[in-house]
């Protein structure tokens, strides 16, 4: 069975919000120009919609991103109006962005905060480092879902938008994100690395996640045009709802 890699969650004239899953680029990537693109995958289906219906155009306009391996909530508008709007929101830090992360170890208090300062593209494997003295102001408050034995589901809301600002700041906290490849040791989480009893067999197993584990999980934000409030959230993928079903019984 094809894996879907996306869900609309909300569309109208002026912008659409996608529930997109792991692995799918959102827009064009420098490493790699032939990788799959979620924003020309919507392109490519708005053109095929039938003359009048909701949406009147098939450009899509980015107005921010997620990380390739993050799966989750993305807006595009759908067009220039609504594109400069959008943009503007988010810089002004008027789009409330929240994210849900898996990570190893637990946090000493439920509600804590960074504002360690970021350097973007700051080693060889391209990795936002703490720099306190050439790095940009960055903020982000966490808060705990959920202690999970060894591990923990944390809530996080980056208040600014720096590239990889959650996974660095949850490495600079000491709390990685698992499966994190770039931030943390990468490994797939199995069943049989968890429970000391399990008895199946070791070499048919399969991950409970193999990919970051990090979904955007809700925004919140007033309509470019209408100015109406817009609430949305994306339920977790089948991956990430198995390794908090797997780390909750432990």
């Amino acid at each position: 069975m094809k894996k879907k890699l996306y869900e609309i969650v909300y569309e109208d004239k002026d912008l659409i919000i996608v529930n997109k899953s792991a692995g799918l680029l959102v827009t064009a990537d420098r490493w790699d120009s032939e990788a799959p693109r979620l924003d020309k995958i919507l392109e490519e289906a708005l053109l095929k919609k039938e003359q009048g219906s909701k949406i009147c155009n098939s450009k899509i306009y980015p107005v921010h991103r997620l990380d390739k391996d993050t799966s989750g909530l993305i807006i595009y508008a759908l067009n220039a109006e609504a594109h400069k709007i959008l943009n503007d929101d988010f810089q002004n830090r008027k789009i409330e962005k929240i994210y849900h992360a898996v990570s190893a170890g637990c946090p000493r208090e439920e509600n804590f905060k960074t504002d360690a300062k970021l350097r973007i593209d700051g080693d060889k494997m391209h990795r936002t480092l703490i720099d306190e003295k050439k790095g940009k102001d960055s903020l982000t408050e966490f808060y705990l879902l959920k202690k999970l034995s060894r591990f923990s589901l944390l809530e996080a809301r980056p208040i600014t938008g720096r590239t990889h600002q959650i996974r660095a700041h949850l490495k600079h906290l000491g709390l990685p994100i698992l499966c994190d490849s770039l931030y943390g040791n990468g490994e797939p989480v199995y069943i049989s690395a968890l429970k000391k009893n399990w008895r199946g067999d070791k070499y048919e197993e399969r991950p409970i996640i193999s990919r970051l584990a990090l979904h955007a999980h809700s925004l919140k934000f007033f309509h470019p045009i209408s100015r109406e409030k817009i609430e949305v959230s994306a339920d977790y993928p089948k991956d990430m709802a198995g390794l908090i079903n797997q780390l909750s019984k432990l």
